[in-house]
This record gives structure tokens, C-alpha cells and sequence, in this order.
């Protein structure tokens, strides 16, 4: 059953955040400086003792990280979550924090990349979570990008994305849904992955070579996702440098596209760029491909 989705209250002065390291480790000055521009709005920022703890690619073990989500998420004064970093170890979390605890939290997630999988996690409790920089990376972001991310947190308006290329006329209706590509490739055949029926789904990636781009689309299509999604919309894929066949990135991704048939755009703001645009996943977006407009007509 489809739960209606549960909208977190926006950040006011004086309001608390839990930082949290569900993925890799971290870089601590950089960590330390975001947290300084998080504080000079007036937020109150929280964190576990252990934030900063190391096993091997992990911020801390499994048990760790499993033990500061639901602390964040069981903190009665806390009203977002705000992730660190990516990295890896996000999906290994999934087993031990279930859909019914993030519904009962009620409370917001801000992150991106690996937090993709935590995002999911959200969507399926019917939690709206936001695509977005984090911690370690907010400190050291152009100022117009650091303003756009606390209006994003603060409830403004949704502002609309306008100029994508059409790859697929149409325009359809459905909850925003998905993140990291290669993260919702490893969540096939799991029951960890995010709720597709009806939805327009977002991708984006880094460092992956438009053959592993084509490998994991077209996991996505035997696996059935694409007959349940109404749209696509491809984010920023960085880093991927085509092969001697010549074949881009960007060619991959126009081929799928129109294989699928379904409204799809390219070249969403949002990724691994230096300025990521904030996308709200959950509230029901308006893709119309054809005029290159992605939007939304209320918050939740």
C-alpha cells in the first residue's frame, strides 16, 4: 500500500540537525567548516562522539553507523538529518533500520551519491527527503550555492528547472524518486529498492565509464523498473571518459532514453558538480519534456 507522503517541517533558527557518517570517512576541516556555515544560520548542529571513526573505506563499522542512524532518528529535538559524505556503506545499513522507523521519525535527510540507498529507504517509509551537497563539501561551496541549499531546508518555494534537452517528447506527473545510478543498480533483486509505480525517475553519476553506464541501465530495464516509472530525467554524469569506440556517456543515455520510449530530459543541474542544485525527492514533480521543464506545483 502507497503511504501519502509525509513532508518534513522546515528548518527555523534555532532548530537542531543530526550530522551523520553512514558511508565513508571524512575529511575533518572540511567537515568542521561546514559545520561553522550550518551554525552561522542559526541552526543547532549535533553529532555522535564517534562521527569521525575509521574502518578501512567506512566511517566506523556497520554497527556504528547503524547505532548513530537511529540515534539521529530517535533525537526528539532533532529535525533533519544531514550526512557527511558519501563514499560506500549506506546499503549496508538497510537490513537494520526499517521503513516503519523513518515513517514514525518523521524527520528529513539531505545528501546525495551513496546517501542514495538512505534515500530510497526514505521514499519507501513515504518520507520526503532532499537530494543535496553535504557536510563535508557545504563549507567550502560558492556563497549563491550555500544560500540556495538553506532556502531549500528553510521551505521556499520549489523553484522549477527550465533548459534541459528534450531526448523524449511528453509530459507526465509522478513522485520524484531515485539519486546515484550505480547505488539503485546494487538495490535490484533487494527489497531495499525505492517505490517505482507511477514515479519520474532521477539519475546521475561519477567516474563511470559509459560501457558500466550502459551495463547498469540495462539492469534496470530487465529488471522491470522502466515499465513502472513514467519519466526519466538524467542528472550531471561526471568523469566519464569515453572509450577508444568513441561512444560517450551521453550517448548512452540518449540511446536508453529513447529505447524506453518515455518522457526523458538531460542535463539536470544535480550531481557530482562543483554546483549541485538541491531536487526534492517525494513531492509529485510535473516533467514536461518537451518545453525541457521540470517542476512543482506544492511542496508536498
Amino acid at each position: 500500500m502507497t503511504r501519502a507522503l509525509l513532508v518534513p517541517p522546515p528548518l527555523l533558527p534555532g532548530d537542531r540537525v543530526a550530522l551523520i557518517a553512514p558511508s565513508g570517512p571524512f575529511d575533518r576541516a572540511a567537515f568542521e567548516r561546514g559545520v561553522a556555515a550550518i551554525e552561522a544560520q542559526g541552526y543547532v548542529c549535533e553529532h555522535a562522539p564517534d562521527i569521525f571513526a575509521r574502518d578501512g573505506y567506512f566511517a566506523g563499522d556497520d554497527e556504528r553507523r547503524v547505532r548513530e542512524l537511529r540515534w539521529a532518528l530517535s533525537a526528539g529535538e532533532v529535525r533533519w538529518l544531514v550526512a557527511a559524505r558519501g563514499g560506500f556503506g549506506a546499503t549496508r545499513l538497510l537490513p537494520h533500520i526499517s521503513a516503519d522507523e523513518v515513517r514514525a521519525a518523521g524527520k528529513g535527510l539531505v545528501g546525495f551519491s551513496d546517501i542514495t540507498a538512505l534515500h530510497a529507504l526514505w521514499a519507501r517509509a513515504g518520507v520526503a527527503s532532499l537530494h543535496a551537497s553535504m557536510v563535508a563539501k557545504l563549507g567550502d561551496a560558492a556563497d549563491a550555492t550555500r544560500a540556495r541549499w538553506f532556502s531549500a531546508l528553510s521551505g521556499a518555494p520549489l523553484v522549477a528547472f527550465r533548459g534541459l534537452e528534450c531526448i523524449c517528447d511528453g509530459r507526465v506527473e509522478g513522485p520524484l524518486v531515485g539519486g546515484n545510478l550505480a547505488v539503485l543498480a546494487a538495490l535490484v533483486g533487494t527489497p531495499f529498492a525505492p517505490p517505482l509505480d507511477g514515479a519520474i525517475l532521477f539519475l546521475e553519476d561519477v567516474g563511470e565509464r559509459p560501457y558500466r553506464l550502459d551495463r547498469m541501465l540495462t539492469t534496470l530495464t530487465q529488471a522491470g523498473w522502466f515499465e513502472k516509472v513514467r519519466g526519466l530525467v538524467f542528472g550531471a554524469f561526471t568523469e566519464s571518459t569515453p572509450g577508444p569506440d568513441g561512444v560517450s556517456a551521453r550517448d548512452v543515455l540518449v540511446r536508453h532514453a529513447r529505447s524506453l520510449g518515455l518522457p526523458a530530459v538531460l542535463g539536470l543541474p544535480v550531481g557530482h558538480v562543483d554546483d549541485n542544485h538541491e531536487l526534492p525527492l517525494g513531492p509529485v514533480a510535473a516533467l514536461d519534456a518537451s518545453s525541457g521543464t521540470l517542476s512543482w506545483t506544492v511542496r508536498g
